[in-house]
Order: structure tokens, then C-alpha cells, then sequence
């Protein structure tokens, strides 16, 4: 059963959604302190880009002054900039800094080429055996009485985002020492993060705790004194640092099942899409989805005087569990959409809303959405903005896929990465 949902009101963005998306949530409903949603926001933050200085500093946690981070992941995660308008934004950049930034920016493409492909079964082929340390812990996984875990999960749980090296920080920390499972760490991230996604914070989680390639990310007190040393010198646990001395670490053991599309796929189309746009019969609406929410999304684009529908998918929700953060921020990029276009929110099943209209969509490369599209049949489908354009070969390694690529500036293999590389 859907719910045809009345107006947001952008004055009350909050409001609006604790009436009506309050039981969804994991937690309070509240706006991020640090992020808004919405294309004028998006746009503001590009405006303002600046990666002068993101190869060396990229990685700093504190000051906060000393940041490199761009902070523009959560308006990519959900099509508000796309990867080749941001790609473009950086071309008068430092060579050293523009290089490095879009070498992010492929990481970010690599894990939706992978995620396309393998689908929901990410968690299960990649699921090896993680390498743990040695000896024992009688903590939890995120002890808050280590001021690096409390002031990283803090940031976390209050503006819906962290630093990238924090990310890699809490994963090595809950699996490696703490002997958590990844598995509940990876979900509490995804609901919390703003820029979430099975994609990138996924493969990011399985790559720290070595799941992928048998080298496990380590985390020790001489990572926090190196880029953020205040939080050591406040620490009740400074004189008694149960990470002091670097892990004493036991390697993965390997899986031997992996998905065969992983290696290659004989119908590159069924993960990048239609290359040009297919059209079956006139539309008479536009289906955005929370992947594509920006006004450059293609369908919307094309489209301009068509009506825009957005479904808020409750039986996934339910599901999903997500923070009040990111129904907040979804909801403040729908009213913010709705000052420009004739928007129609629901509450309910996709399928039940899309089936009363002939919906123009953009492709969209993860695999509930192409199911669903099967049920449908949209009356029209624009592609994806691809970054690099899936080519149906070897997403086994991020090295190996770059290489196929014929790039002006081919990137190097970034480091592990739990933001899509854009934190």
C-alpha cells in the first residue's frame, strides 16, 4: 500500500520527516550539522572546491583546519555531482593534487563497476576469513573510552560523515583487534554515513580488514599521534593505550568461490546499460531514484516538463534501518527539487506507484533497480553518466580494470578506501 505524501515543507524539513518517515529510522530523526541536502547546496560546495594540497593532507583528521578531505561525497553518492563534472572541476588543479583526487574518483567508478556486476552477492564471494590480531581484547570493538574511537564514531553518529583515514581507523579497529564481525561494523557505517553505499563503503570494509587480498590494515597509536595528536594527548586512556604497539597480525585465509562474472561478463550492457537512449512509448512521468537526484540527472534533464516521482521504498527501509540523518538529507534534495519542478513524493512499493505511469528514467547500476525496471518497463530509459563506461571485462583488481582504460591522466592505485575515495 503507497502513500501519496504531502509537500515538504523546506522550512521544516525535519518536521516533515518525522511524520512521516519517523518509523524507518534507526535513530532521532535530526538534519546533519555538517551537510544540507539539495542542488544549490551541491553546487555551492563545488563552487567552493579547492584540492590544493589534497594529496598530502587528504588523510589528516585533526585540527579540522588541516583537513584535505573535499567533504563532496555525499552529494555524489546520490547523483548531485556526478564523477565527470567533478573530474572536469579539478583540470587547472596542481598536477600532484589533480592526479591524486582523480584517482579517488576512479576508485569511486571501479566500485560500481564491481557492485554492477557481482550485485548482492559482494558480501558472500569477497567474505574470507579477516586477519585479527593476536592476543586477547576484553573491550567492545569501538571502546569509547579511546578518545580516537569516540571522537571518530562521534563524528559519525552526529554529521553522518568521516574523514577517510577515521573510516579505516574504525574497521581495522572492530574487526582486527576487536574481533567484531564486519559485517555488523560495515552496516552501522552505512546507516549513519551520508555518502553509504554497498559500493564503495562495502569493498572499502572488506579491502581494510583484508578480505580481498590477505593484507590486513593495521591501527595503532602511531597512526593517531601522526594526524590527529591531540586526541592521544586528551585520552584517559594515554598512559595505557591498549593500541601502543602495532598488531600482531594473522593473515586471511582466502575463499575459493567467487562469482564468474567477476572476471568478466560476455554482455557488457546488462551492467553499464543502453549507450544511447531507449525509448518504447511516450512518458508521462519522470522516476527519479535516491542514486540520481540531481537536475543533471538525464531523464530529468530531457524531461522538463514532465512531472517528477520519488518513492520512498518502505519495505527496504524497513529493511535498511537507516539514521534520521539520511531520510533528512533525501528529503531536503526532494524540497529542494520541488522549488524548480513538479515533484509527487510516495511512501510505499515502487513497483505498486510505477505501475499507474509510463516513467522516464536514467539507468541505474545496481541490481534492485534493474529488476524492478524489468517489472516496469519504463517507457523510456536515458544512460548512466558513467565516469569510464563498463567494458565487460575483469573487475577482479582495481589495477587490472585501470589499466583497460585509455585515460589522458591514467591514475595509480589508490589506498584502501572507505568513502569512494571523495571524503
Amino acid at each position: 500500500m503507497s502513500t501519496h505524501l504531502p509537500a515538504i515543507d523546506p522550512d521544516d524539513v525535519v518536521g516533515w520527516v518525522t511524520q512521516h518517515l519517523d518509523d524507518l529510522a534507526c535513530d532521532e530523526v535530526a538534519a546533519s550539522p555538517a551537510f544540507r541536502g539539495g542542488q544549490a547546496a551541491a553546487d555551492a560546495a563545488l563552487a567552493d572546491l579547492d584540492v590544493r594540497g589534497y594529496a598530502s593532507r587528504r588523510n589528516d583528521v585533526l585540527p579540522g583546519d588541516r583537513r584535505g578531505a573535499t567533504r563532496l561525497s555525499p552529494w555524489i553518492r546520490h547523483g548531485l555531482l556526478t564523477l565527470p563534472r567533478v573530474w572536469h572541476a579539478v583540470a587547472d588543479a596542481p598536477a600532484r593534487d589533480r592526479t591524486k583526487f582523480r584517482n579517488e574518483l576512479s576508485w569511486q567508478e571501479y566500485t560500481r563497476h564491481l557492485y554492477a556486476q557481482v550485485g548482492r552477492s559482494l558480501r558472500a564471494p569477497l567474505r574470507f576469513e579477516p586477519g585479527r590480531a593476536t592476543g586477547d581484547w576484553d573491550r567492545a570493538p569501538w571502546p569509547d573510552e579511546m578518545a580516537c574511537v569516540a571522537a571518530s564514531i562521534g563524528e559519525l553518529e552526529r554529521d553522518g560523515w568521516m574523514v577517510n583515514q577515521a573510516r579505516m581507523w574504525m574497521a581495522s579497529q572492530y574487526v582486527v583487534r576487536g574481533h567484531g564481525d564486519w559485517w555488523e561494523g560495515e552496516q552501522h557505517f552505512f546507516r549513519h554515513l551520508l555518502d553509504g553505499s554497498r559500493f564503495a563503503n562495502g569493498l572499502g570494509w572488506q579491502w581494510t580488514t583484508g578480505m580481498a587480498t590477505g593484507r590486513t590494515y593495521g591501527f595503532s597509536r602511531s597512526q593517531v599521534m601522526k594526524r590527529a595528536p591531540e586526541l592521544c594527548a586528551d585520552c584517559e586512556l594515554a598512559h595505557d593505550c591498549p593500541i601502543e604497539e602495532w598488531p600482531d597480525l594473522d593473515r586471511a585465509s582466502r575463499r575459493e568461490s567467487r562469482p564468474a562474472t567477476i572476471g568478466g561478463e560476455r554482455t557488457p550492457g546488462w551492467t553499464a546499460g543502453p549507450d544511447q537512449v531507449l525509448r518504447r512509448r511516450p512518458p508521462d512521468v519522470v522516476w527519479l531514484t535516491a542514486e540520481s537526484l540531481g537536475d543533471d540527472d538525464p531523464a530529468l534533464a530531457a524531461h522538463p516538463d514532465l512531472p517528477v516521482v520519488f518513492v520512498f521504498d518502505a519495505p527496504l527501509l524497513a529493511r535498511l534501518r537507516l539514521s534520521g540523518k539520511r531520510l533528512v538529507f533525501l528529503a531536503e534534495c526532494l524540497a529542494d527539487l520541488a522549488s524548480r519542478r513538479d515533484l509527487v513524493v510516495h511512501v510505499g512499493a515502487p513497483a505498486e506507484v510505477l505501475a499507474e505511469h509510463d516513467p522516464a528514467v536514467t539507468f541505474t547500476p545496481v541490481p534492485g533497480w534493474r529488476a524492478l525496471s524489468r517489472r516496469l518497463q519504463p517507457a523510456v530509459i536515458h544512460p548512466w553518466p558513467w565516469l569510464r563506461r563498463p567494458d565487460g571485462g575483469s573487475v577482479q583488481s582495481f589495477s587490472a580494470w585501470d589499466r583497460r582504460h585509455d585515460d589522458p591522466e591514467p591514475p595509480r592505485q589508490p589506498r584502501l578506501d572507505l568513502g569512494g575515495g571523495l571524503d
